[in-house]
Parts: structure tokens; sequence; C-alpha cells
């Protein structure tokens, strides 16, 4: 039987659209997945009928061209369904390795939606099922279907939360406990036993906690203070030798395939020289994250959105200022160095003056003023999904739009996935 309202078609070129994305992360905080976002050009929600169009665009777009593993990793991918789109074939393109299929709290439950997940899910399709605030009588058929039932929070009380994860754990579902805000809502969740996580608290990282600054931190920092200052190799060699681990990493990266050369190297000055300093400030930046958090770039949500703010960064800047490199290296720089002071738990007043920073990259990490801090303002507004600030940043200019910045964020996600596996 195939179930297909509609024969699914693609929107016009100049329908836009962008990509949002949510990190999912486990009990010890580290990243699980990400829920993916689909967002119309200037319309804060898309009509009914226009949903499974906007969805196939970013499918065509995304899936397609840069394929889902290349964007998010090994992680999982969590995809909102409307009715329309869950009863669509469209939803069979999706690897279902590595999506997790997310019923929308508008979908009714009648007994074909809950015969069309069976369905999905005999095919090897994982389900969600999206803002629960009640156990009722029309979700008990789906339940022994899901992997995951996310509770919505914020619209329940603490004893309604309780109850309803209790009520939950005769069945074999993982509950997510999403719209976190705040730590003490971190915590409570994690002692009724919830299993996964998602809210502002964890994706925006202005509002996480420090972490006390790690010895081999120390040394990147001196190392990214030295290749700000172009040292030359033999004191970027001093340097690397008091990290013996720093230096395993280095020639790991020169030698993956996310710098590209196939080349083996035996000597830490031929790293550095085939490496390059821009492709050295990047790693030791993004290194910076990963050994702050105690973890790889790959399992930290903030590593993993301080590696995208900075390719973002450098893809707009390209676009904005085309042939000129070292734009586009201080807009790397600003776009990672952009969450130092959730990282370290300091103000950036106190962590910015050693590096001895490009009076620029200052302004606009401080004040977010000059062209920098323009692009620093797009990238930040993108990653919060406040489509009036991006509506009106782009359309001051006549290179960017909706899809261009949609792409960006794309290939950033791609790139970042790359780097970490070489971590």
């Amino acid at each position: 039987m195939k179930h297909s309202f509609r024969t699914t078609t693609m929107p016009p070129a100049d329908r836009q659209f962008f990509l949002g994305r949510q990190p999912i992360v486990d009990r010890r905080h580290e990243l699980v997945g990400y829920e993916l976002l689909f967002r119309q050009g200037e319309v804060d929600h898309a009509e009914v009928s226009d949903d499974v169009v906007a969805s196939a665009a970013v499918i065509q777009h995304t899936f397609a061209e840069l394929g889902l593993r290349s964007v998010l990793g090994d992680k999982l991918g969590f995809i909102n369904l409307s009715e329309e789109l869950l009863m669509s074939d469209l939803v069979e393109v999706l690897p279902r390795e590595q999506v997790v299929l997310e019923i929308l709290e508008t979908v009714p439950l009648t007994p074909i939606v809950v015969q069309r997940c069976r369905q999905l899910r005999a095919a090897g399709y994982r389900l969600a099922l999206d803002d629960v605030i009640r156990f009722d009588d029309l979700q008990r058929p789906l339940l022994p279907l899901l992997e995951v039932v996310k509770l919505d929070v914020v619209n329940m009380t603490p004893t309604a939360i309780a109850e309803l994860v209790r009520q939950l754990k005769p069945y074999r579902v993982q509950v997510l406990a999403e719209k976190i805000d705040t730590a003490s809502q971190r915590d409570f969740c994690l002692q009724l036993g919830c299993d996964l996580f998602q809210g502002y608290y964890f994706a925006r990282p202005t509002i996480l906690c420090g972490r006390p600054v790690q010895p081999a931190t120390l040394l990147l920092l001196r190392l990214l203070a030295q290749v700000t200052a172009d040292a030359d190799n033999d004191e970027l060699e001093d340097t690397l030798k008091q990290a013996p681990d720093l230096t395993v990493h280095l020639l790991k990266l020169v030698n993956s395939v996310a710098v590209g050369q196939g080349r083996k190297i035996s000597s830490v000055g031929a790293a550095l020289t085939l490496l390059g300093r821009a492709q050295l400030q990047r790693w030791v930046q993004i290194m910076v994250f990963a050994r702050q958090a105690g973890g790889d770039a790959g399992s930290d949500p903030l590593v993993q959105t301080a590696a995208v703010r900075g390719r973002m960064m450098e893809n707009l800047a390209a676009l904005h200022a085309p042939g000129n490199e070292s734009f586009h290296d201080r807009a790397f720089m600003v776009g990672m160095l952009s969450l130092i002071d959730a990282l370290f738990g300091l103000p950036m007043t106190e962590l910015l003056p050693p590096l001895n920073l490009d009076d620029s990259v200052q302004a606009a990490l401080l004040l977010e003023s000059g062209s920098l801090g323009h692009l620093l303002r797009l990238v930040r507004a993108s990653e919060a999904e406040d489509q009036a600030q991006i509506i009106d940043i782009l359309s001051r200019s006549e290179r960017w739009s909706l899809d261009t910045l949609n792409q960006i964020q794309l290939e950033a996600l791609a790139w970042a996935s790359r780097l970490s596996a070489a971590q």
C-alpha cells in the first residue's frame, strides 16, 4: 500500500528555506543527535499544504547533495513530521539507520496513523512522539512502536512530569525532557530517570557552565597566541614538545582526509609546513575547545557549535570579500572564539588580551562591531532561529540569501563532522 496524499513536487527556485538544529544530549551531557528544524523563508510557520514541499526541498538539497551522514557524523537526526508528511512516501527516502521520525503533537493518533507508524517501524525506522504532556488511551497503541517520547516540561508541573515518567517506565522507550532552560530543570529530570535532554540550557552556549582550565588547554592557548603572532616553526615546535599528545593529534590531522593531503608525515616541522598557518590556526582553536570540554569535537555540543560557527563565518566572509584571505581567516577566528567565555566561564575581557588578537577581531568579539561583528550577528541569529533578525541582516547584502545561508550552514556542519573524526 502506498501512502501518499498527493504527488510531492519540488518548490520553485525562488522559495527559500533554512535549516535549524538543536542538540540532544544524554545523561552525561554527551551529544547523541540533533533535532533538524525546517523553516521557510519569511514566515514563522509553513501552511500544511506547503509542509511536504518545504521538507522535500531540504531533503533534496541537504541530504541528496551532502549526505545526511556527512552533516551529522555518527549522530542521529530527529526530523519533524506533520500528518501529511508522515503519510507521504517522502519519508521513505530518508536513511533509516540515522534518522528518528518525530511525530508532531498536532498529528491525530487515529488507527490509520498508528498503522502507518507500525509499517515504518517494521521497515526499520525509529519513531518519536513530540510534546507529550499527558498519558492517555490514544497514545497507548502507539507506545510499543516508539523509541523516544519527548516530554514538554515547560507546560507541566513537577508532579505531572514525575507521574508521566512513572507511567512510561513499563514501555521500552527513552524519555527525552525537552525545553530544558535551567540547571534546576535538568537536575530534576535527571533524578526522575529521564534518558535524553534538549533545550536552551544545552543549545545556548552562553549559559553553559564554565569548566576549570585544563593544563593542556593552557599550552594550546599559548600555541594559539604564537600562531596569531606569526611565530616561527621552531618556537611552535618547542611548545608542542611539552604536550606529546597534541603532537600526535597534529600528525593525525595532517594525515587525515579532513585536510586532504594523503601523505605520511615524519616530523613536527614537516607537519607544520604542510598544514600551513591558516589550517594550523583552525586546528589549535578547535583543540582548545575539545580539550577544555574534556572530550572530543564530536561529543560536546559546545565544541561542535564553535567549529560550525567558525566555518560559517569563514564562508560568509568569502562571499562578503572575495579574495581577501586575511579577512576570511579573521572571520573564522571570530566564530571560534565567540564561545570562549562559555567554555572557560570567564568574561571575554579577561580571556582575549593574552591572545594578542587583531583589533578588528577583538571589536567583533567584544562589541559585535565592524564587518566581522556583522557576520557574527548573522551566524548567531541563524543558530537561534531568529527569523526576523536573519531577514533583516540578509536584506542589507546583495551577496546573501536564505538559500545561501542554508547551504553555508550545511557545508559547515559537514566540515565540522569531518574534522572531529580526525581528533
